[in-house]
């Protein structure tokens, strides 16, 4: 296979997946109507690292294909945060979030140096979701409404974009980047698992 067309599959497939990667964690929330396990800081940190992490690849020009799935993953996470807000008693707070949030995307391109400043922190925002999420995890114990298959996707779209920035861009910041959110998505994919087995397990015994 010509590094040509391994470029473009992996282009395509990561975008193939982010188009329904949230999807399986959006069902699980609908149908047990309990946000137990899905950590909201997590989710508001990840949307915060994504706007980030599109705006300044939009800001320097850089090929559509290699960031096109982030403003889907933002349509997704959107939802999955008024879902959450629903679930939580609080969805007139989505006005507030929906403000910030386009407000701060607009903060970010007045000067060159607050979208590069950004994006220096974006790696450790993104890290602080999958953090949030972990600890989340380990305080309840319990994952039944967390989805594996959205965690599992989220590891495979990292680590493939870890292959289309080398062969692109070679940006050292993005680079960076995919490689800590490929580690982290799998520690949480990990963790979730563990939990979800041994949530099991205690059922069987009860």
């Amino acid at each position: 296979m010509s590094s040509d067309t391994l470029l473009h599959a992996a282009n395509f497939s990561t975008l193939f997946v982010c188009m329904v990667l949230k999807f399986p964690q959006i069902v699980t929330l609908m149908r047990a109507k309990s946000t137990a396990g899905v950590s909201l800081n997590s989710l508001l940190l990840e949307l915060i690292g994504f706007i980030v992490f599109v705006t300044y690849q939009m800001y320097y020009d850089y090929p559509p294909p290699t960031y096109l799935e982030y403003p889907i993953l933002i349509a997704q996470d959107a939802i999955l945060l008024l879902l959450m807000l629903h679930y939580n008693g609080s969805l007139r707070q989505s006005l507030i979030y929906a403000l910030l949030f386009v407000g701060g995307w607009r903060l970010l391109t007045v000067e060159k140096w607050i979208v590069d400043l950004a994006m220096s922190l974006c790696t450790f925002i993104s890290a602080a979701s999958k953090f949030a999420q972990l600890q989340c995890l380990w305080r309840s114990k319990d994952a039944g409404q967390v989805s594996a298959l959205s965690w599992a996707m989220a590891s495979y779209t990292c680590a493939a974009r870890i292959y289309t920035t080398t062969v692109t861009t070679g940006d050292t910041q993005v680079l960076v980047r995919f490689v800590a959110m490929t580690l982290l998505n799998l520690w949480v994919l990990l963790t979730v698992l563990y939990y979800q087995r041994h949530g099991s397990r205690s059922k069987k015994e009860d």
